[in-house]
């Protein structure tokens, strides 16, 4: 998301960084860059005159032309200003009501609605340990309640046994009797879509809001309709009490035009964003994270947050305590690879860096097939070499090139790769995270970490 934009501000920054002071002509320029940049990324154009205008007034008001470093402030201003739009502060999602609590999910058909709701189901119910039962009331769609049912068995969570001939209202009355009976504390409703806004779409939504009492109503959203999107999300908006937004298929969208224009829009808060297909390809709207992102400043923290989420804590601890000690064997390496593919491969880790996205794009189709190569020799290793690589000789890089189908080369590779972050672990392990810089990773990438992070 927002790759074409991210390239387009980077070549204009990286102008200005050239230019080393800026006058009044090179400003104006500068701004007649990001104003394109914005458009071609499919931002309103309302939105796009009002960004310009902030952006140049607060360059001008800091007397940005006599600044000492002006292109820094130029990027502050434009991550300022992004932040802005894409909603200043973090939107919540409510899941403290009475019990039964209802939460609903509506939309147009196709825009990954049910796909949504299972995401979210997933997220509450890991997050905030909540009892969950999802409620179908798609009546019209073929299949609607057995597409439900597959995603909820595959994440164990309930959902109300489906009753023929029952209409929308009658199975959302039913399911808040099954709910107060069997203790549950959140009830998902997934609403039936349209392909286009019509009246009874709309009485259906405004009679089942008044049935379910919704502490939330999550608007999804495809982020590939562009400003389409926006279209929706004010049609919706003026009907039901729409309380936030959910941005789908994020990860298919290069533009992202969709989400620098709805919060101001429509006043509708982003709340979570799907980047993918998995059941856990969904997370928290946080606006000063995505303009980081933007700006290849890197994001950090939610790299620090998915290891967590992905990195089984008892071998981290044993990780750590070898690599305290300076030790770091291909049992290790391979222990990271898996790692790595957890959290989206290391191209999709790279876009978290600061500095590192190029590297991240670049890295793209190829890491996913290095990765398992990697792996692949590794695992065609005895549990002796992986322990002493240093044993390797030339007759056992023959075996494990054969036995993993790969040849010499890529065996030599990953052992001299190993090396290297063995020196890395090694330096760490005497310097601290301090050792970082001495590695030559970029300025920002420990003042981006959280203090929590770096105590031993």
């Amino acid at each position: 998301m927002f790759e074409n934009l991210s390239n387009r501000l980077q070549a204009v920054f990286s102008g200005l960084k050239k230019t080393g002071s800026i006058d009044e002509v090179a400003l104006d320029a500068a701004m007649r860059d990001i104003r394109r940049a914005l458009l071609e990324a499919d931002v309103s154009l309302d939105i796009v005159k009002k960004f310009i205008v902030e952006v140049k007034q607060k360059a001008i008001g800091q007397e940005i032309i006599q600044s000492i470093s002006p292109s820094q402030m130029i990027i502050k201003l434009v991550n300022d200003e992004l932040v802005n739009i894409l909603g200043n502060d973090t939107a919540t999602i409510n899941i403290d009501g009475e019990k039964p609590s209802s939460l609903m999910l509506v939309g147009l058909q196709g825009s990954g609605k049910t796909t949504s709701i299972a995401k979210l189901a997933n997220f509450i119910k890991i997050k905030f340990n909540k009892n969950i039962l999802l409620v179908s009331l798609d009546v019209n769609r073929p299949a609607a309640f057995e597409q439900l049912q597959i995603l909820a068995n595959n994440i164990n969570v309930e959902i109300l046994p489906k009753v023929e001939n029952q209409t929308s209202k009658n199975i959302a009355k039913r399911a808040i009797a099954v709910a107060e009976i069997n203790n549950i504390d959140l009830i998902l409703f997934d609403t039936a879509g349209r392909t286009s806004i019509d009246d009874n779409l709309m009485q259906e939504l405004k009679d089942i809001e008044k049935i379910v009492n919704p502490i939330e109503t999550l608007l999804t959203l495809d982020s590939m309709t562009g400003q389409d999107a926006i279209n929706v999300a004010k049609n919706f908006s003026e009907k039901i009490n729409i309380t936030g937004s959910i941005l789908t298929r994020v990860d298919g969208d290069a533009r992202g035009g969709a989400a620098l224009s709805l919060k101001m829009s429509t006043g509708c808060p982003i709340k979570f964003i799907g980047n993918g297909e998995k059941i856990d390809d969904i997370e928290i709207f946080h606006p000063d994270r995505i303009a980081n992102r933007i700006l290849d400043m890197g994001d950090v923290i939610t790299l620090v947050e998915k290891a967590a989420e992905n990195i089984d804590q008892l071998d981290a601890e044993k990780m750590a305590a070898r690599l305290q000690q300076g030790e770091f064997d291909l049992n290790d390496l391979l222990s990271q690879i898996n790692q790595m593919k957890k959290m989206g491969g290391i191209s999709s880790m790279l876009k978290f860096i600061p500095g590192m996205k190029k590297l991240g794009d670049k890295a793209n189709d190829a890491s996913d097939d290095a990765v398992k190569k990697q792996e692949a020799i590794i695992l065609s290793m005895t549990k002796l070499e992986r322990r002493k690589p240093k044993m390797i000789n030339s007759s056992r890089k023959q075996r494990i090139a054969k036995g993993s189908g790969t040849v010499v080369s890529e065996v030599n590779r990953i052992l001299k790769q190993h090396r290297k972050m063995a020196d890395m672990m090694k330096k760490i392990s005497k310097k601290g995270m301090s050792g970082l810089q001495d590695l030559g990773l970029p300025q920002d990438f420990n003042n981006q970490i959280p203090p929590e992070f770096l105590k031993k």
